[in-house]
């Protein structure tokens, strides 16, 4: 059974950093895009952030550009989202998911990706 289990979230000041982690078991995500997503309250579910398995290349959100790092250890089968100068506005329950074609899905703002982890919330006060 495939299972993607997020961790890391909490509550953190305004200015404060967490790192989201997203285990991966059950199979192997050899060519899979791992992505990070987040649903605020009263939201629709948004795209975050994303890596590509053999290059690495890696796709943010405006919202998360220069603030958010995402990064990935194949061997592991894990995912990270490092947050930094967070925002009240971030606050959200964050995803992480995988899919072979996750980053043109985001885009179209297609929900169906292969799998989905079932989240992690980040509050961030102000």
């Amino acid at each position: 059974q495939v299972q993607l289990t997020e961790s890391g979230g909490g509550l953190v000041q305004a200015g404060g950093s967490l790192r989201l982690s997203c285990a991966a078991s059950g199979r192997t995500f050899t060519t899979y895009t791992m992505g990070w997503f987040r649903q605020a309250p009263g939201k629709e579910r948004e795209f975050v952030a994303a890596i590509t398995w053999a290059s690495f290349t890696t796709y943010y959100a405006d919202s998360a550009k220069g603030r958010f790092t995402i990064s990935r250890d194949n061997a592991e089968n894990t995912w990270y989202l490092q947050m930094n100068s967070l925002k009240p506005e971030d606050t959200a329950v964050y995803y992480c998911a995988a899919d072979h074609s996750l980053r043109a899905k985001a885009i179209r703002k297609d929900d169906g990706m292969d799998y989905w982890g079932k989240g992690t919330l980040v509050i961030v006060s102000s």
